[in-house]
Order: structure tokens, then C-alpha cells, then sequence
């Protein structure tokens, strides 16, 4: 997996992921660029049922559990659909990856850390080049999502988890392969911000 250029969006709930993958699919695709774009939970058949488990809203489940199911649909995810893009030289867009799961159920739920981090290795077999963190409010994703209708599981946990998922995701974003945004702007300034600081950062890979 040392080929192709992988690109991981994440965010606390209502941060816009979806649109800005989107957006810069899009751009990357104008550009004559190779690419695929998936999602977690997700992206396979296997995937896509796990997913329909860890967000039903009428299920509830330890936080080990959940992390295992995440875990379930990362390797398959990550064995059947991003190893290949990438060995085919194309960029690989994903709507969350390992960042959500050290977020979400580490600092989230409280699942230990390391605990994370090991089996996440195991499975990942490589990070992404960058992931792009798209940041707000807690208060402010929320309303966001409510507005779409019934929420899933993990929307609707307590705001003072969302706190501590936004403050872990805040924590990876000090690594040099994460870039911040900040999502409450206007959604083309924000898609212009992100296409810049990507495409620089996937042309000097391209053409060293």
C-alpha cells in the first residue's frame, strides 16, 4: 500500500463531510486525477451491514463492542476497497478512518487509547497521507443534524460526549498530516480552502 494518495475527512457530527468530499472529488476529477470515495462505516457489503448495526438508533451496545464492529468493517474496508485504489495509483477519499474511531469510542466512550491504536495498526496497514479535520461547535453540528430528521445512535448520545469526541479529534489534529478548517464557513470558500491545501500537498507528492 506505499502507492496512490489517501484522504481522510473527519469531524464531529454536522462538520459538512459529505459536502466537502463532494467538492473536492469533483475538483481532483476536473483535474484529470484517478480516484475512488468511500465511507466508514461502510464501503463494502460486509461494511454497509455493520453500519446498519452501530446506527440503529434503537440498539445499544458496550464500547468495546462498537469499537470491534468499527474495527470489523475498517479491515474489510481497508482489505477489499482502499488497498487496491491505492495500488492503482488513484487517490483514495474517505469519509472517516481511524481518526473517528480514536475520537468516538477512545475518547468518546472511553476505550483505552493504546488498546486502540494497536489493533487500528494492525488493521490499517497505512494511515492517510492527510487527513482533513473539518471543526465546529459542538452545539453548532447538532442543530445541523437535527434538522434532517430522526437521529442515529451515535447522534443522539449527550452533547458532553460530542464535547469529548470534537476535544479528541483536536488532540490527532496536532500531527503535521491533519489539516484543520473550519466548517461553519461558506461552503465554496470552505471546498477553495481545502482543494488548495490538498492539491498542493497531492502535486509535490506526484511530481517531487
Amino acid at each position: 500500500m506505499s502507492a496512490g494518495y489517501f484522504i481522510a475527512f473527519e469531524g464531529p457530527e454536522g462538520a459538512g463531510k459529505s459536502t466537502q468530499i463532494k467538492h473536492l472529488a469533483g475538483r481532483l476529477e476536473q483535474d484529470g486525477i484517478p480516484l475512488i470515495t468511500s465511507r466508514e462505516p461502510g464501503g463494502t457489503p460486509a461494511g454497509d451491514a455493520i453500519r446498519q448495526v452501530l446506527l440503529d438508533p434503537n440498539l445499544t451496545m458496550t464500547p468495546l463492542t462498537e469499537f470491534l464492529l468499527y474495527s470489523a468493517s475498517r479491515a474489510e474496508h481497508v482489505d477489499t476497497v482502499i488497498a487496491a485504489a491505492l495500488e492503482q495509483n488513484k487517490v483514495v477519499i474517505t469519509d472517516r478512518f481511524a481518526g473517528a474511531s480514536l475520537a468516538y469510542q477512545g475518547y468518546g466512550r472511553g476505550v483505552a487509547l493504546e488498546f486502540i491504536h494497536n489493533l487500528t495498526q494492525t488493521i490499517t496497514k497505512r494511515l492517510p497521507d492527510v487527513t482533513i479535520l473539518l471543526d465546529i461547535d459542538v452545539q453548532v453540528g447538532l442543530n445541523r443534524i437535527a434538522k434532517r430528521g430522526q437521529l442515529d445512535r451515535l447522534e443522539q448520545a449527550d452533547i458532553t460526549f460530542h464535547k469529548r469526541v470534537r476535544q479528541g479529534f483536536l488532540e490527532q489534529a496536532r500531527a503535521p498530516n491533519w489539516l484543520t478548517f473550519a466548517a461553519n464557513q461558506a461552503e465554496d470558500v470552505l471546498a477553495e480552502q481545502i482543494y488548495n491545501a490538498v492539491s498542493t500537498r497531492l502535486y509535490a507528492k506526484l511530481n517531487p
